[in-house]
């Protein structure tokens, strides 16, 4: 039996019933949406029961989704500075009495916030075992919102949360080396994957890139994602106004939505700015730019550079996240040392202004991207959530059985 009285039963692959919570999900536009996404589609298919959890989102009223997925709505509040997004509150009773009464196998929290702070507790109360996402890096978001001076107080506040998780997965070798630097324990990696079906060259549009004003021959420049003081926009122009001067006919167009879209049209009238786009429209955006620029450097993965690279576009980036992971420099794509700024420029005017050179990074960066596969990043989540239920399990055990010793 386990502590709360439930008799341990051995649990396989693709009969987990499992209990993930959110603080975004689609129809919501960001990494963290679209990777929970693919998770939770991705372990139905091997045949497990997911019940979402998830704040209600500003259009939705009722609290229970009627879905043939098991889903939960919970009231969450707008997130300062970001439009359209909210966080869960901590509604630790609900979860509790709802765990309590059919408890899942195990618990994925993927938000760091106030919901998830709750998850974790009433998890740990309900005798769950649980699995934490590091999905987001708030302790470098604080800085451009002024509140550098907590980073500190976040990492430590991170840390506690993370620890008392039976896992933490990171996206990436170099954040669980970062993390447990800082005194994060039990790091396992789970990376990311691109649908190559969707994100595809062939999805190029020359009536879209002639609405964009190009003629043949231009060259265009595309940034998607959010439009956000952390995502470091100033250096897309920066390197932007470098390679216009060098090649015929550039364009720049951003894809997104976000805090910073209104000043970004008032101060830069020629620029593109799209908006928001998804599913097919945003894969044919990518596919009808020909460079790709990220130069975020607060990113926990960047599920943007594949996607990029999967619909045949080298990416210029800082040498970390994705596309550390993705890139080798020169051959499907440049990577620069983290937060030089100069050399970010200089690479992405060398890529643009070589048509011969921009053309075999293209080939090779959707190359890569073929071999980027979710069901292989959902199997490997499956099995670390069996581990994980299997070492609580067997804790349990261990404690019945020392308690009927003495």
């Amino acid at each position: 039996m386990s502590g709360n009285g439930r008799v341990s039963v051995r649990v396989d692959r693709g009969m987990l019933r499992l209990s993930i919570v959110t603080e975004t999900y689609p129809p919501e536009i960001n990494g963290v949406a679209n990777t929970l996404h693919h998770l939770v589609v991705g372990l139905e298919k091997r045949g497990n029961k997911v019940h979402l959890i998830r704040p209600r989102q500003r259009f939705e009223r009722s609290e229970q989704a009627d879905h043939e997925r098991r889903e939960t709505r919970v009231p969450g509040l707008p997130i300062p500075g970001y439009r359209g997004l909210r966080f869960g509150l901590p509604v630790y009773r609900r979860l509790r009495r709802l765990w309590c009464e059919t408890p899942p196998d195990s618990v994925y929290i993927a938000t760091q916030g106030p919901l998830g702070f709750a998850a974790l507790w009433a998890a740990r109360a309900a005798d769950i075992p649980t699995v934490t996402g590091f999905h987001t890096r708030f302790h470098e978001y604080s800085g451009h919102y002024g509140l550098g001076f907590f980073a500190n107080c976040i990492i430590t506040t991170l840390r506690r949360f993370h620890n008392r998780s039976g896992a933490t997965l990171v996206p990436t070798e170099q954040l669980r080396v970062e993390l447990r630097n800082l005194g994060f324990r039990n790091l396992h990696c789970l990376s990311r994957g691109v649908d190559t079906e969707l994100f595809d060259p062939r999805r190029r549009s020359e009536a879209l890139r002639r609405s964009w004003g190009c003629q043949p021959g231009d060259r265009i420049v595309l940034y998607v994602g959010r439009l956000a003081a952390e995502k470091n926009l100033v250096l897309v122009i920066r390197a932007f106004k470098s390679i216009e001067s060098r090649a015929r006919g550039a364009k720049l167009v951003l894809v997104g939505d976000g805090p910073e879209l209104a000043r970004l049209r008032a101060s830069h009238p020629k620029m593109l700015l799209t908006g928001a786009k998804v599913g097919v429209e945003l894969a044919e955006h990518y596919a009808s730019g020909d460079l790709f620029l990220f130069p975020s450097l607060t990113e926990t993965f960047g599920n943007v550079v594949p996607e990029a690279m999967a619909s045949g576009l080298p990416v210029v980036a800082f040498d970390y996240g994705a596309a550390h992971v993705c890139i080798r420099s020169w051959e499907n794509g440049v990577t620069v040392p983290m937060g030089d700024a100069q050399a970010f420029s200089e690479a992405a005017t060398a890529v643009a202004c070589e048509d011969a050179r921009l053309l075999t990074m293209a080939k090779s960066a959707r190359v890569t991207a073929e071999g980027m596969s979710w069901d292989w990043v959902v199997q490997n989540l499956e099995e670390r959530m069996l581990e994980v239920i299997d070492r609580h399990r067997s804790g349990n055990r261990h404690e019945t059985l020392a308690s009927t010793i003495e």
